[in-house]
């Protein structure tokens, strides 16, 4: 049986461990999917590269607000969608040439994991061939999540798309029918919709991207309803048919008609499909392993991070936390602590959206003593020569002191505009030092922030 001095469960952000520290080691690393991961093959970039070209569809389509008369032509899908990954598809596979032919200390396993004891793994192989039954001294689970499925859709039988497979279809859609209403879904909405599909989403509940502040929701909610049709409060009860001829069924009766469904109904993380039991690492309730701020499971050896661990479902915070288990594999002595404190977000829809820290629903179910102001783009002069009807900056502030609690904005360029609002949280700057203690770029969109940190009544 191979024995392993360190194995990485993930060629995600867990492959990005394995660096120069680790090269007196014997390492493995299994993947059971595509070689780098959900952000690189299936989330964050190819996704965002879908939106910058929807970005570009939807400015021209407004292009008639400021004196400029244009038109879309055409949309050549399969262009995007080569443009996107043929850039992408060739990174997966130097990464994976990389650790297969020019890392001398590493073995890699392709195959599907699962634990037989605290340290010891049975490894499935992708292709059928047969099993490995390995140990390790060390072993590190960055096995991510998975699109989750609601029963009724998946006993139909009926085929539909998950995020992991709806950026390669061959065609774009004339109809597209989207469960769910939470970032996933509100980034392919805008995406599908300023291609040129007929958009359908249908949620469960009232609002849309209901985690975020509760302003926000509710007005990207308004924003989203007027641009396509929302069924809201309500589930998917039957599906039938077949791509490009599907008729979807909900619970009050009514039926939606589409050529492809996608099921964006939230993730899972993959802790369920491991055997985690056997080797006495603990869960959450929702599942995710359970880890300290050092990335520690409750087994001795083990440690975990990204999806298959955090609430957050973030790549950036996957990737911290991939630096502090490497530093605390590598200097077990002197280790170090993730900080979750100001968790930044960003959600690449039409308007865009970006948030860090408390929303106003937490401060107040926290009995804080709060204050906020909430400053539209239209405010100032920038926001004049976009245009711009529904941008707004929504900052939540610790009455007396001036701490700066939370941050929400929505609007064009939101993810880059919270980015200096994440650094006063950070590192403790009030709003009122914050406001004043700079000079802010006349006229430039950022002064939505310096006005709304002004007009905080602190």
């Amino acid at each position: 049986m191979p024995h392993h001095d360190l194995v990485v469960i993930g060629s995600g952000s867990g492959n990005s461990i394995v660096d120069e520290r680790f090269a007196d080691l014997d390492v493995a690393i299994i993947e059971h999917g595509v070689f780098g991961g959900t952000c690189l093959n299936v989330g964050c970039i190819p996704t965002k590269m879908y939106v910058y070209a929807s970005d570009v569809a939807e400015t021209v389509r407004r292009a008639s607000r400021y004196g400029i008369d244009a038109s879309i032509d055409k949309v050549r899908w399969g262009d995007i969608r080569d443009r996107i990954f043929d850039r992408i598809d060739p990174i997966s596979a130097g990464g994976k040439e990389y650790r297969v032919e020019r890392s001398p200390n590493v073995t890699v396993y392709f195959g599907h994991a699962r634990f037989t004891d605290q340290r010891a793994l049975r490894v499935e192989r992708t292709d059928g061939s047969g099993v490995d039954e390995i140990t390790a001294d060390r072993i590190v689970v960055a096995t991510g999540g998975r699109p989750f499925i609601p029963e009724d859709i998946r006993a139909s039988g009926v085929a539909y798309e998950t995020s992991d497979t709806i950026m390669r279809l061959p065609e774009l859609p004339r109809r597209l029918a989207i469960v769910g209403g939470g970032y996933i879904a509100a980034e392919f909405a805008h995406v599908f919709a300023s291609l040129g599909s007929e958009v359908t989403l249908i949620k469960r509940g009232d609002l849309l991207v209901r985690a975020q502040d509760e302003t926000i929701s509710a007005r990207f909610t308004k924003v989203l309803g007027d641009r396509m049709d929302v069924r809201f409060k309500r589930q998917v009860t039957h599906v039938a048919g077949g791509p490009g001829d599907l008729r979807i069924t909900l619970d009050d009766g009514s039926t939606v008609e589409a050529d492809t469904l996608l099921v964006a109904a939230g993730r899972v993380p993959n802790g369920d499909l491991m055997d985690l039991d056997k080797a006495g690492i603990a869960t959450h309730d929702d599942g995710r392993i359970v880890v300290d701020a050092q990335q520690r499971t409750t087994v001795d050896g083990v440690w975990a991070l990204g999806d298959v661990s955090s609430p957050f479902q973030l790549k950036h915070v996957a990737n911290r936390e991939a630096k502090v288990v490497a530093h605390n594999l590598a200097h077990p002595e002197d280790p170090i602590e993730t900080d979750h404190r100001f968790v930044p977000s960003a959600v690449f829809t039409d308007p865009q959206i970006a948030t860090v820290g408390r929303t106003e629903q937490e401060c107040r179910a926290d009995g804080l003593d709060y204050t906020t102001k909430i400053k539209n783009y239209g405010d100032v002069a920038f926001g004049w020569a976009m245009e711009d009807t529904t941008g707004i900056c929504k900052i939540i502030a610790e009455r007396g002191t001036g701490r700066l609690l939370g941050a929400h904005l929505m609007g064009p360029q939101a993810s880059s505009l919270i980015q200096p609002l994440i650094q006063a949280m950070a590192f403790g700057l009030t709003a009122r030092e914050m406001a004043t203690g700079q000079y802010w770029i006349h006229p430039a969109l950022p002064e939505v922030v310096e006005n709304a940190l002004l007009g905080l009544d602190i």
